[in-house]
Formats: structure tokens, sequence, C-alpha cells
């Protein structure tokens, strides 16, 4: 896995020892990152972050500030090996908390939220709801959601449905309010 393009292009990640995590392909991040370009001085929130891939993408992008949230000791100490890698530490924060814990007790605010929860868990739409009822998107923001094709985002939250790809084994919505 790589870094697609920006400051640290071509520079290989560390993945997750073992099979606890499922990193996004490096063909799916850039189809990700091509739908939406911008990161320049956007401040950006990355849950379920595993290998830390989409915010440090995003930082090598030109973001400003990114929040990295991640329980998992293994993947916890993948993100500092990936940081510490890119030199990037003075332009983001890991959080070792549960996502719904650091949602719940979250005070900022975020242009760009990425998302990417263990698949068949029911995580994607009470994560979803957490971030809408904290207001923890700001006006004109985007939350990119990777998500099993069997956990569709639910049509009753209030969140505009802007792009939607998909294969066989992987769904991404890009939503804004």
């Amino acid at each position: 896995m790589r870094i697609i393009t920006g400051a640290h292009k071509g520079r290989n990640l560390h993945l997750v020892p073992g099979k606890s995590t499922r990193p996004t392909t490096s063909f799916n991040r850039e189809m990700i990152f091509s739908v939406h370009q911008d990161y320049d001085a956007k401040r950006v929130l990355d849950l379920y972050a595993g290998t830390g891939s989409f915010g440090l993408e995003a930082i090598s992008r030109g973001a400003s500030w990114v929040d990295f949230v991640e329980f998992a000791p293994a993947a916890m100490g993948t993100i500092l090996k990936n940081i510490s890698l890119l030199g990037c530490g003075d332009s983001c924060h890991l959080w070792r908390k549960k996502v719904d814990a650091y949602l719940k007790g979250c005070t900022d605010t975020y242009d760009i939220i990425f998302m990417d929860p263990p698949y068949q868990k029911n995580l994607v739409n009470p994560t979803l709801k957490l971030i809408i009822d904290r207001g923890l998107l700001n006006s004109g923001g985007l939350i990119v959601v990777e998500h099993s094709p069997k956990e569709a985002v639910a049509e009753d939250l209030p969140l505009v449905l802007v792009k939607q790809k998909g294969s066989k084994s992987s769904s991404f919505s890009w939503l804004t309010i």
C-alpha cells in the first residue's frame, strides 16, 4: 500500500499485521480520492482508521489536520509507524478510543470525514447518526464511507448522497448534509 499523490507520493505504508483489518486497496483509494480532490487546508477525521491510509493520503494532499480514531492495539501501532515514516506527526493526532465514545465527546468539526468500519457489524448508520447529531461535519463538508454492499446507508438519515460506487465486495458512498 502506498501514498498515491502529493507531498508523500509513492511512499509505502506499513500494514496492520495479521488478518484483523481489511486494508483498502490502492486501487480503491485512488478511486475514492479521484472523486473528491480538494484537501488543501482541510480538517479531516479518519474513523476506524486501520493503517491510517485515508488520513495520511489527505495530509499528503495538503490537509492541515487529521484526527485518527482507532481502538485496536495492532492498528494503532501501525498508524504510529506510518505517521513516523512520513514525518507528519505535527499535522495529526491518534486517539485510542472506540469510535462512538470519540464522537460522543468530540467538540471539533471537520471538513472531511472518512469512515471504514468493520463489515457486517452494523456500524455504518449508528456512526453516521452520531456525526449528524453532534454536528461534526462543517457546512459544505463531505463524509466518505467504505462499507459492505450488504449494509446500505439508511435513507431516513438527513444526508444527501453525492455519489456512490461499488464492487462485489465493497461499496463507497460520498455524503453531505
